[in-house]
């Protein structure tokens, strides 16, 4: 079965590899896209340039396995837009430029939203998700969906990070053994494989920055109530946002002003003070960015040497572009993991089983414990490496109104926000607090699931709903690293800024190479 759905689901990457003469797009901006179609290359061609480069890389040559299918209206959004462009009625700075989102988010065109999932391999709903819809409404073209961790990595916490039973295992483009990290998985390697300028993820807790650091990009974990979550499949409405991910900081924020709206069906995004900025502020804001005289907080977790070396030297860019770096530790806040936990498991069933509901009548999971079913009746394609205890976990908890659960809530926000970044940002008197964003890329393992180990930024931000970004600072062994700039709510902006201004002095960022492992140095082969 998995075999056929996966022909069906890919059956429009099978561009003929001809299609590959065409306009360079690799390592290309959103800018660049844009000078080359004001230069007289049509949108189309740079389209198809693209599906060219997803058909020669995606399943053959380094196998990525980063998409999960194309859209087959990409080359007539690309067409539209060219005739827009022809009649002087170009939409702005994504008019044109191919986007691809994460296969949890819905698109209107003929193809499933399967968080990676079986169960939902019929999931075609023909509707768009309203971050979708303002991409459109600025001339986006969706060329396709990304491979993800499935159910957005929160069927196990034995996971293999970028597996699904539908796209397979994502690869890290740096070397093709390692995470690629999840859930954005696919939206990460893709977009470092320049299969797109820029893509969607979304995040729980840390799937827009891991995979973005892990694979050397710019990823936005946005203020929770900046982007719409309506039709995107959930885990927690506490927690999930989508966020923006590309190869720059100013990429980034074209592509997050572009998602950036109120939406009456996300009580979330109602909250939003007028978004402290046009959304077009964003990215205008970058051009007077400074750090001169900014205090930041900087935390110094337990790391490898080799990583340390790389944070001091990325600490080093920072002061001498006139920042104030005062150091902070990070207070003991006993019992956040735990309760964090507890909310996710409540939220997960409450929200998937809404969510499932408005499913076509074609999808047969309509909650989480049919999914449950779905997977043991499933076993050989949806549990080949790992179970689904926190399904399970999940499924036994009763609802939105238990004390309990209201109580872990609380504590969470409190622990993250107010005794967590907040007393840290307070105690420095800064605006911005950074730290390494992950360790390196751990080797892929379908024996032992990830094997994490090294410095995380996610959680606190995750939690607290408080924006976080991460900027490329380098490469340890051939891998990537990132550095992680975090703010309190809705000081997006500010996050957007000072990664900017770190990301032009440091020019850090490295094209990646498609080695089949990461450079280890000469000390394997001894001395003798």
């Amino acid at each position: 079965m998995r075999t056929v759905v996966l022909s069906l689901l890919l059956a429009s990457v099978a561009t003929p590899l001809a299609a590959q003469t065409g306009p360079a797009v690799e390592e290309k901006s959103i800018d660049q896209l844009q000078a080359m179609m004001a230069g007289g290359t049509s949108s189309e061609a740079i389209t198809q340039a693209y599906l060219a480069r997803i058909a020669a890389m995606d399943r053959t040559g380094p196998t990525l396995r980063a998409i999960i299918a194309t859209n087959p209206d990409a080359i007539a959004e690309a067409r539209a837009s060219d005739a827009r462009r022809k009649s002087g009625k170009s939409l702005g700075a994504l008019d044109g430029v191919p986007v691809l989102i994460k296969d949890n988010i819905e698109t209107k065109n003929p193809i499933a939203t399967t968080a990676g999932s079986l169960a939902l391999k019929d999931n075609i709903t023909l509707r768009d998700a309203p971050l979708v819809a303002n991409l459109r409404a600025q001339g986006a073209v969706i060329l396709g969906k990304t491979n993800l961790s499935e159910w957005a990595n929160i069927r196990s916490s034995n996971s293999i990070s970028g597996w699904s039973a539908v796209g397979g295992l994502v690869r890290n483009p740096y070397a093709l053994d390692r995470t690629s990290c999840g859930s954005s998985s696919g939206s990460g390697a893709a977009v470092a494989a320049s299969f797109a300028a820029a893509a969607v993820g979304t995040e729980t807790d840390g799937s827009v920055v891991c995979p973005s650091s892990m694979n050397g990009l710019v990823g936005l974990k946005p203020t929770l109530g900046m982007v719409s979550r309506t039709h995107v499949v959930p885990i927690s409405h506490s927690q999930d946002t989508p966020g923006p991910m590309a190869r720059s900081v100013k990429d980034v924020a074209i592509l997050f002003a572009g998602m950036v709206g109120v939406d009456p069906a996300d009580s979330a995004t109602t909250r939003q003070p007028q978004y402290r900025v046009a959304p077009a502020g964003f990215v205008e804001g970058l051009k007077s960015a400074s750090l001169k005289g900014v205090r930041v907080a900087v935390l110094h977790p337990d790391m490898p040497a080799i990583l340390k070396a790389q944070y001091e030297a990325a600490l080093a860019v920072l002061k001498a572009q006139g920042a104030v770096l005062v150091d902070v530790e990070q207070p003991k806040l006993d019992g956040l993991g735990a309760a964090e936990g507890h909310v996710l498991h409540v939220e997960l069933k409450a929200d998937l089983d809404a969510y499932l509901a408005t499913t076509p009548k074609a999808v047969k999971v309509r909650t989480l414990d049919q999914a449950i079913a779905f997977n043991e009746a499933n076993k050989e394609t949806e549990m080949p490496f790992f179970e689904q205890e926190t399904f399970i976990e999940a499924a036994k908890t009763d609802g939105l109104a238990n004390p309990e659960y209201l109580g872990s809530r609380a504590k969470s926000l409190r622990l993250a926000g107010k005794e967590g970044i907040d007393a840290m940002l307070a105690k420095a008197n800064a605006t911005i607090l950074v730290e390494p964003t992950y360790g390196m890329p751990w080797l892929s393992d379908t024996v032992y699931g990830d094997t994490f180990n090294g410095p995380s930024a996610s959680e606190l931000p995750a939690v607290s709903g408080y924006p976080h970004l991460t900027v490329p600072m380098g490469l340890v062994r051939g891998v990537p690293v990132g550095l992680s700039f975090i703010a309190t709510a809705w000081a997006d902006r500010a996050v957007l800024n000072a990664g900017y201004v770190y990301e032009q002095a440091a020019k850090a960022r490295a094209a990646p190479t498609y080695a089949a492992s990461n450079d280890a140095g000469p000390g394997l082969d001894g001395v003798r």
